[in-house]
């Protein structure tokens, strides 16, 4: 006999993944961002109630979610207080959730001329210090599941901020790090100091990834590969400006014009076009489905004020794409890698691996191993038929 076999979840949003092959806690394929979550940031983010949020939170739950993404300066801190207090409704709901956050950005701002703003931010010990204590009370928690350092200052040492961050591991108050925004240089340099000091890596890279712009590509994507990372894209969705052709207007949500990136209307094209061979499928969808087939351990960020948008992204987990329909994708716009990576792939996008290095193809023909691969979209039935071993009784048995 053994123990029950764990039920069929909600939705393909309930099967988890590894976080990385540095980080072994399970975390659903979609993590929900919650920068929208507040109203101080209504001019930038759009509208969202306290109850709107509530109600996103509940879906995402109940359809198997349980990774959230947020910062402490999100919404002036609201962001992190309203997931507090929806997690503190219910009392086991804490230990059920990955709770991401970061520091380094200014999250004081609320104060004003009351106090004096210099250390409330940036990568220092210090406003380490200040933001985490003040993530654990929004929170309404005594750890976090993932903190990040969320943009690189370029004002702390590599050994300050790796020390301090193992700190707060070793007390507890962190249990993963990652980095957000921050040039492969600086990743690969922390990450070798840590290793050479027995201190706690950098587990998770969140950055700027979607059809429409490509760059991690150059150096962030092979960096997390080859250091054991994986990658949490925002923006994937095109931060609201993929858009189908007989759209109208965008009148409401996010209005944050430093995100547009100009190739928004000729990715949406192509986009349209994929999302049309599929059956109709909405356009974010391709474009969600087209982070996930491009890279391994990827756990794209969405946001949104509306259960229907994210029924949508969790629909996205099982459409598959071909190698024919990401090629049509990438016609949107002219993406080139630059050098010296298109010197020795001998075209203009990346070397994945030996197998694409023009240097080689010109001395022989090889068969080599390849590198981790994304995860394949979930195809519903493909788990019937197999053996399964006996449950576990689940009837008391009368006693004779």
């Amino acid at each position: 006999m053994t123990t029950p076999l764990a039920p069929k979840p909600p939705s393909v949003l309930g099967r988890y993944r590894l976080l990385s092959p540095n980080a072994g806690v399970m975390v659903s394929p979609i993590c929900l961002g919650a920068m929208n979550f507040g109203t101080n940031w209504t001019q930038i983010m759009g509208k969202c109630s306290k109850e709107d949020a509530f109600a996103l939170m509940d879906y995402f739950y109940s359809q198997g979610g349980n990774f959230i993404d947020t910062a402490v300066n999100y919404q002036l801190g609201q962001s992190e207080q309203w997931i507090g207090e929806w997690m503190a409704k219910t009392p086991a709901r804490r230990s059920e959730m990955v709770i991401a956050t970061k520091y380094t950005g200014p999250f004081m701002l609320h104060k004003g001329q009351e106090i004096i703003q210099s250390n409330f931010g940036g990568n220092h010990t210090k406003a380490m210090k200040e933001s985490v204590e003040t993530s654990l009370r929004n929170l309404q928690t005594d750890y976090i599941d993932l903190y990040y350092i969320h943009v690189w200052t370029q004002t702390v040492s590599i050994p300050e901020l790796m020390q301090s961050l193992n700190n707060l591991v070793a007390s507890g108050k962190v249990l993963y790090l990652g980095v957000s925004d921050t040039p492969a240089w600086v990743v690969t340099k922390c990450n070798a100091y840590a290793r050479q000091h027995g201190l706690r890596q950098f587990c998770v890279y969140q950055g700027r990834y979607a059809a429409s712009e490509r760059d991690m590509e150059r150096d962030i994507i092979p960096m997390c590969i080859d250091e054991g990372m994986s990658i949490a894209p925002w923006g994937a969705l095109g931060a609201g400006l993929f858009r189908p052709s007989n759209a109208g207007e965008k009148k409401e949500g996010r209005n944050m014009p430093t995100v547009a990136t100009g190739k928004e209307k000729s990715v949406s094209a192509v986009l349209e076009k994929v999302a049309e061979r599929k059956g109709g499928v909405p356009l974010t969808s391709v474009a969600l489905a087209y982070v996930l087939h491009k890279a391994p351990y990827c756990f794209p960020i969405c946001g949104g004020r509306k259960v229907e948008h994210m029924k949508g992204n969790i629909e996205a987990l099982k459409l598959k794409l071909t190698k024919e329909d990401i090629e049509e994708i990438e016609t949107g716009y002219d993406f080139n890698v630059g050098f010296p990576h298109n010197f020795f792939s001998g075209s203009k996008n990346q070397s994945w691996g030996p197998e694409d290095n023009i240097m080689l193809k010109r001395l022989g023909h090889f068969d080599f191993v390849k590198g981790p691969q994304p995860i394949p979209p979930y195809e519903e039935g493909s788990d019937e038929g197999k053996p399964q071993p006996p449950m576990w009784p689940t009837k008391k048995v009368d006693e004779k």
